[in-house]
């Protein structure tokens, strides 16, 4: 149950610090009841704590490693069952430095299943209730590696990509529901991502490495304007405009019932 003068509840993932932790005292400040997501008990509690103390909202936490099948599920059905969801931020997600061949796939696939397969799943359980209403959101925090593989882990990249291109299929889905939808693309951004990703943030170059608080303030500008597809570190979105235009260009070339010409010369 929301708090009486709550605009709704606001689900953040992996909220225990960085990003996440940003988005849930941003929305704080607009209204918004949250609930906070993530496997570290004693940190998100402390995020929980200091936004519920600062801001004067209702603050659930929700303790759950979203890696663990079992566990996924838990926190799908609870998101089913909550008509005050408003807006979802699926932010938890981890990456990879290394190349394939230097990772240990297991833990490949645990990136693959938290930074896909569970975002899926609880975007699935938040959008019924969404649609419903006609009105609420869903952010889904990407990466600019998704428009990058050379760079970092290829599987962590691919597993970005999906998340930039389900959030644009989301977009033709949800046309007219009433529900927005965003994807955030950061770049180096100062958190212990890169830690666990095995790549100290201070070994990157200070120039390219921004603000938690930056990054979330700049997305939420681009929020507010619903902007579909948000890189915080851009200047100019022509630049993106034109990146899309040459994608969109493809479209009339990618399916026929010949082969394309310059293949079959060859025989």
């Amino acid at each position: 149950m929301s708090s009486a003068n709550s605009k709704g509840t606001v689900v953040i993932t992996g909220a225990s610090g960085g990003i996440g932790a940003v988005y849930a005292d941003r929305f704080a400040k607009r209204g918004y009841d949250l609930l906070l997501i993530a496997r570290d008990g004693e940190r998100l509690n402390n995020v929980a704590d200091t936004v519920s103390k600062q801001n004067g909202v209702k603050v659930e936490t929700l303790i759950a490693d979203l890696t663990d099948k079992s566990s996924l599920l838990a926190v799908e059905a609870r998101l089913k069952a909550d008509k005050n969801v408003s807006i979802l931020v699926n932010n938890a997600g981890f990456g990879g430095t290394k190349s394939l061949v230097d990772s240990d796939v297991d833990e490949l696939e645990n990136m693959i299943f938290l930074n896909v397969t569970a975002l899926t799943r609880l975007t699935s359980a938040v959008l019924p209730n969404l649609i419903e209403k006609k009105a609420g959101a869903v952010i889904n925090v990407s990466s600019v590696v998704a428009v990058n593989p050379d760079a970092l882990n290829g599987t962590y990249s691919g597993s970005k990509a999906y998340v930039l291109n389900f959030t644009q299929s989301l977009f033709k889905t949800l046309k007219d529901t009433g529900v927005q939808v965003q994807a955030v693309l950061p770049g180096a951004t100062r958190t212990d991502f890169w830690d666990r990703a095995g790549l100290a943030v201070h070994n990157l170059p200070e120039k390219n490495v921004m603000s938690a608080e930056d990054c979330v303030d700049a997305s939420l500008v681009a929020f507010d304007e619903k902007e579909l597809v948000t890189i915080p570190a851009l200047p100019d979105v022509e630049v993106w405009n034109r990146y899309e235009e040459a994608r969109l260009a493809l479209y009339p070339f990618l399916s026929s019932k010949d082969a394309a010409p310059r293949y079959t010369s060859k025989f």
